[in-house]
Formats: structure tokens, C-alpha cells, sequence
């Protein structure tokens, strides 16, 4: 894998992990050592910005589009980094707006 998703600069999501992947708490260490090593390389390869040259790189474009399932460590980090990012974050309030739960106000029966 040397020669397979090489970068020359290291990945950081500020968006989503601002303190950094390994601080957060959803990755390993060598999770998030992987995802800062090998990110920039795996968005490019999704993006289609960079096109697959080795084997190794074809297989996770293949499962980034769905046709294959993950198999390498790589590919099963990413894929958990992009569940994580992807989904919606729901958030609950104490001061919610329950009008419409609690009788609508028709006792006409």
C-alpha cells in the first residue's frame, strides 16, 4: 500500500471532527492515524478528482460505489467515517412544540 494512496499532505475534517478524528471518539488510534494519513487520497479517489492506478485503489473505488463490500482496513474506515459524516444529526429540546400531540383542542363528541 506504499505506493497506493499516496498524498503529500495529511487529512483533516474541521467540519465534523474541528478538534481532530482521534479526539473525538468514534475512531481508533489507528483509525483516525489512518483516515489523517490516507484521507486526502480516499476524497479524491470518491470525487473522481483522481482516477484508481493500482489495484488497490480500483477495489475502493468499487466500494465506495457501492458494488463491492469493504474488505481491507482502509476501505472499512472509510466507510465508517463516511456513515458517521453522513448521517443527520438529530437534536432534542426541552422547549418543543407539542401543540399538536396533546388533544387538538376539539371536544365536540
Amino acid at each position: 500500500m506504499a505506493q497506493s494512496f499516496s498524498v503529500t499532505r495529511r487529512f483533516f475534517d474541521d467540519k465534523n471532527y474541528p478538534r481532530g478524528f482521534s479526539r473525538h471518539g468514534d475512531y481508533t488510534i489507528r483509525e483516525s492515524q489512518t483516515l489523517e494519513q490516507f484521507g486526502q487520497a480516499c476524497l479524491a479517489l470518491e470525487s473522481g478528482e483522481r482516477s484508481p492506478v493500482t489495484e488497490e485503489e480500483k477495489q475502493f473505488v468499487a466500494v465506495v460505489k457501492g458494488e463491492q463490500a469493504p474488505e481491507t482496513f482502509l476501505e472499512k474506515v472509510w466507510v465508517k467515517y463516511r456513515t458517521l459524516t453522513s448521517r443527520t444529526k438529530r437534536i432534542y429540546t426541552l422547549s418543543g412544540d407539542v401543540s399538536g400531540d396533546i388533544g387538538s383542542g376539539d371536544d365536540s363528541e
